[in-house]
């Protein structure tokens, strides 16, 4: 990797863990889809990279917030996406044998979907759902983390919506993101698949988003939380349309 490639690397790192403090949300999707588009390193050992810094951040986030965890209905999201991660990953590499072009088409797929889910404001329940719902959506984060370290949009819709405050909403999803993280490493570990040689300047990252929690927490922007979501999803949409675009197209005069 290139200094002009560590260093686009680490503003995207920047960005994505800011968004991710203020929002509880969006690391991983801001980190895939910015490496994906600048090639900084390959899509497998990118999503190896999120999830080490979703655990460094979720360090920081819950140091002192871990008190306003719900975790009722933390335990059967976080059980079920356990359950699912492992074939997320399996079709992850299923995927990047079968063709690079189609790993970003579906990448990008996943961060146009999500970004416009997420752009969307949850309508407000009066009453807490079912536990049975939780570890529904719990199953469809862990496929997406399995996949890119983005288990965020399934479990945000749904607890968005629950009669919970915005503080124990955001330390719980940081809580079960960081825990698929942590898992998802140890899969990694256990299949013997060490990352590409470039993948360990990657690293310097870290303390960059130690920076940006710390800085987000400290000095949030003048923004209300909708101005936030609002901007998130120009980002995401933005950089999901053009990660799919130019392997799709180039599908398309193949086959033409």
């Amino acid at each position: 990797m290139d200094v002009s490639g560590l260093a686009g690397l680490l503003a995207i790192a920047f960005i994505a863990s800011y968004t991710q403090t203020l929002t509880g949300f969006a690391l991983g999707l801001i980190m895939m889809g910015g490496i994906g588009l600048t090639g900084g390193l390959p899509l497998t050992d990118a999503a190896v990279l999120v999830s080490i810094l979703v655990v460094v951040n979720a360090a920081q986030v819950l140091a002192k917030g871990w008190r306003d965890i719900a975790f009722r209905q933390l335990a059967p999201a976080l059980l079920s996406s356990l359950l699912f991660l492992g074939v997320g990953y399996w079709l992850l590499n299923l995927l990047a044998a079968a063709s690079l072009e189609w790993v970003k088409i579906v990448l990008g797929l996943v961060i146009i979907i999500s970004s416009v889910q997420l752009s969307l404001k949850p309508q407000g329940l009066e009453r807490m759902s079912s536990q049975a719902s939780f570890a529904g959506f719990g199953a469809a984060a862990g496929l997406m983390g399995g996949l890119f370290s983005t288990a965020g949009p399934p479990l945000i819709y749904h607890f968005y919506r629950q009669p919970l405050n915005a503080s124990t909403v955001r330390e719980t999803l940081v809580a079960i993101f960081a825990t698929n993280a942590l898992i998802r490493l140890g899969i990694v570990a256990g299949a013997g698949q060490m990352p590409t040689a470039s993948f360990w300047w990657g690293l310097v990252a870290i303390p960059v988003v130690i920076l940006a929690t710390w800085l987000a927490k400290r000095y949030p922007p003048p923004l209300s939380p909708l101005s936030m979501r609002r901007s998130a999803f120009l980002l995401l949409f933005l950089s999901g349309v053009s990660l799919a675009l130019p392997p799709l197209w180039k599908l398309a005069q193949a086959a033409a």
